[in-house]
């Protein structure tokens, strides 16, 4: 009978620890779920944005995964993700889904502010970690939420250096134009700039917003003529923004600068033609403002992650396209998360979180740094650039010119000189 229950208590034992230890590695994937405008207004965006996260995903899996220390070894990254068809109401179901049903270890949002705004309820109610690219309002971290990371430079800095540079190229410049789409992202950027450009002595002679998926601009062309800005500034996602460029093009409006939000700064934008010529845009990352590791030993940063060149040969390659910064924060927003997962050592959301509470260093697509303050999780260290189409060898090329020291050409000035 003593020895019945020795041997009883040996094999309870042994499955305990058996269990525990499967428990323990059983894990052989991390989850990441998101979704997709593949249909809908916010389509280009939100294609080039996966495409980027696609490549980071194909980048850490040939590498064998992110090393978890806890687990002493690396695990393969897997992507699940539907079509949100650019829809508030559609993001918040398909994001429970992804926790409920395809049990998501950590999330990224959408592209845009509005629908990562719809997730981020979703991700902090269910206590998931989520990176949020694609979406720069500020609103989104004015919330309270512990869960939520974001990788674009906030709203509230989106568009202040179009107006600094045109302080700085041409001083005796003082009227300014503000239109942009009905939106959370566009009036957010919008309210910060109207802002901006009183301080900086600007006076905004037009501050109008226009209903989305708008194709008609005359009555703003109008106003415009008629009180004469030196500059335009505004827009809001790719379909408008593109719309609008063609038609202040068409009017032929001798306005000094047009600097409008996230479509110049799409490859597709150089389909418009001339159209397209001296537009500047606002942009998160360019292909010629490089960051090295040579700017992170400058700046006393860790450097992490893969270069410039590497990112565009690779993307080139494999899309047959240049990335824009769609690409570039898709990228970036994986490269982040894996960062902090192997600073956590773990994958325990609350680990994860003091990482990156923690984290200060650059990457090809710039400074990474999260607020711990009153806008809890946004952006501080990422900076913007400037970009303007111009033309090369009779191509239509991006080139940055803003910031001093970042700059790839000089500004071409007045935007009519293509008149």
């Amino acid at each position: 009978m003593k020895r019945g229950f020795i041997v009883w208590s040996v094999l309870c034992c042994f499955f305990l620890s058996f269990g525990f230890a499967k428990g323990a590695f059983a894990k052989s994937k991390i989850i990441i779920g998101f979704t997709v405008s593949q249909t809908g207004k916010l389509n280009a965006e939100s294609k080039e944005q996966f495409n980027g996260m696609e490549l980071w995903k194909d980048y850490v899996n040939k590498h064998g995964g992110i090393y978890v220390k806890n687990l002493h070894k690396r695990l393969p990254v897997e992507f699940r993700y539907y079509d949100d068809e650019s829809s508030k109401d559609r993001v918040q179901q398909l994001y429970v889904r992804l926790i409920n049903q395809d049990g998501a270890d950590f999330l990224i949002s959408p592209y845009s502010s509005g629908l990562t705004a719809s997730s981020a309820i979703i991700a902090e109610q269910y206590g998931k970690v989520m990176l949020a690219t694609g979406a720069a309002s500020d609103g989104i971290f004015s919330k309270g939420y512990t869960h939520i990371f974001q990788i674009y430079t906030p709203a509230s800095r989106y568009l202040t250096g179009a107006l600094d540079l045109l302080k700085a190229r041409d001083p005796k410049a003082k009227k300014v134009a503000i239109i942009f789409e009905q939106s959370n992202f566009a009036k957010a950027v919008a309210s910060a700039a109207k802002n901006y450009a009183e301080k900086k002595g600007f006076k905004v002679v037009i501050f109008e917003s226009y209903g989305k998926g708008t194709t008609d601009f005359t009555s703003f062309l109008n106003k415009i003529a008629e009180k004469k800005p030196d500059a335009i500034i505004g827009g809001g996602h790719f379909a408008d923004g593109e719309t609008f460029a063609k038609q202040i093009f068409e009017q032929r409006l001798k306005v000094k600068l047009v600097s409008l939000l996230v479509a110049p700064a799409v490859p597709k934008f150089a389909e418009i033609g001339n159209a397209a010529l001296y537009v500047t845009a606002p942009s998160q990352w360019e292909p010629r403002a490089k960051f090295t590791k040579s700017t992170a030993k400058r700046l006393g940063l860790p450097w992490f992650g893969v270069s410039a060149n590497w990112f565009i040969k690779k993307y080139s390659k494999l899309y047959g396209e240049t990335p824009g910064y769609h690409a570039a924060g898709g990228f970036a927003a994986g490269l982040v998360l894996q960062k902090a997962i192997e600073d956590a050592g773990c994958l325990k959301s609350s680990k994860v979180i003091r990482a990156l509470e923690n984290m200060d260093l650059m990457t090809f697509y710039g400074r990474i740094k999260f607020d711990k303050g009153d806008y809890y999780g946004r952006q501080v260290g990422h900076e913007m650039v400037y970009l303007q189409w111009q033309k090369k060898d009779s191509k239509l090329e991006k080139e940055v010119i803003w910031p001093r020291g970042a700059e790839s050409a000089k500004l071409i000035y007045p935007y009519y000189k293509k008149f």
